[in-house]
């Protein structure tokens, strides 16, 4: 927008100009810069808005008042002035809907006006309200505040599981809720690990060690390494992670609290990527049975778990349909 650019005889020009609150205040893009700078009025409803002391700073002059919508019309259309609105959070809708009923009334003589976005939300901006909201809530809410880590452990594999489902059926809406449900998890989590008295760390601690450890992991994009294929791009990761963990074992860091089927993937994973010779134990039983498909559907590529839920799936429809 070109803020010097001329106006319409006799109407003038309203600037509403907001701000993210998840921006540091000041950092204004110069088309908002450059539209105070040009203001022929500049004013605030809020004497309190966080933009105010970097507007005044940088030597523009802001009133604070709330004129009515029909003042500032009449004062932008004598001279044809151009008055700036530094919006509150709440928007001013007493100011907007003041201005929305004279310019639909048709009986009186509108000045130009703008709504100009002074600065913009980046990508990920809203978790900064989530990681808020959190907040919030462990402080005031009987629930949320009594919680700990223990106490919440059932709710993420319960959520995980959900999340699964949703994935496996499909269905956009209910993945994005679920989606939401795990990271409810990780910002819960973080939260409560903030007051520890030995060992605290907040949620900006642990999106900052899974910034690090993608960086690491990644030499291909962040570094000098080539990979081509997802193969190779595996291999640097199981390479990496290896050096990272110095593992006495391929089978460290397996959670054996998984389901079977999933457990027995794994360990066939682990032991066909470190070229080891392992021959299935023998034994009697079902459950040896389940082992030895569970490795043999991975070294097809095949995830034994989400087959036998797909069949499982089959089965309830079946059971389903014979309910009538």
């Amino acid at each position: 927008m070109n803020a010097e650019a001329p106006q319409a005889p006799g109407t003038g020009r309203i600037v509403l100009l907001t701000a993210s609150h998840r921006v540091a205040p000041g950092l204004l893009s110069w088309p908002a810069w450059q539209t105070l700078r040009a203001a022929d009025r500049v004013l605030c409803a809020d004497p309190g808005h966080p933009q105010l002391p970097y507007v005044r700073d940088a030597g523009v002059a802001v009133e604070t008042a709330a004129p009515a919508a029909s003042e500032l019309v009449d004062w932008c259309a004598d001279g044809a002035r151009t008055a700036v609105v530094l919006a509150s959070g709440e928007g001013d809708p007493a100011l907007t809907d003041g201005l929305a009923r004279l310019a639909g009334s048709g009986r009186v003589a509108m000045p130009d006006l703008e709504l100009l976005p002074g600065s913009y939300d980046l990508p990920g901006a809203r978790l900064l309200d989530l990681v808020e909201v959190m907040d919030r809530i462990r402080r005031d809410c009987p629930w949320s505040s009594r919680q700990t880590h223990a106490g919440l452990a059932k709710y993420a594999i319960e959520e995980a599981y959900e999340l699964v489902e949703a994935i496996e059926d499909g269905d956009r809406e209910e993945l994005r809720e679920e989606l939401g449900d795990v990271l409810l998890q990780v910002v819960f989590h973080a939260r409560i690990a903030q007051e520890d008295e030995n060992e605290p760390f907040s949620v900006d601690d642990v999106a900052g060690g899974l910034v690090d450890k993608l960086i690491h992991r990644h030499p291909h994009v962040f570094g000098d390494e080539r990979a081509e294929t997802p193969e190779d791009v595996k291999e640097h990761w199981l390479r990496t992670k290896a050096v990272e963990k110095q593992r006495a074992s391929v089978t460290d860091g397996i959670p054996v609290g998984q389901p079977g089927l999933a457990l027995a993937a794994k360990l066939a994973s682990r032991v066909r990527h470190a070229d080891l010779e392992v021959p299935l134990p023998t034994g009697q039983g079902v459950g040896y049975e389940l082992l030895a498909t569970a490795v043999g559907a991975e070294a097809e590529g095949v995830d034994p778990e989400a087959a036998l839920r797909a069949a499982a799936r089959a089965y309830r429809a079946a059971i389903r349909e014979a309910e009538g």
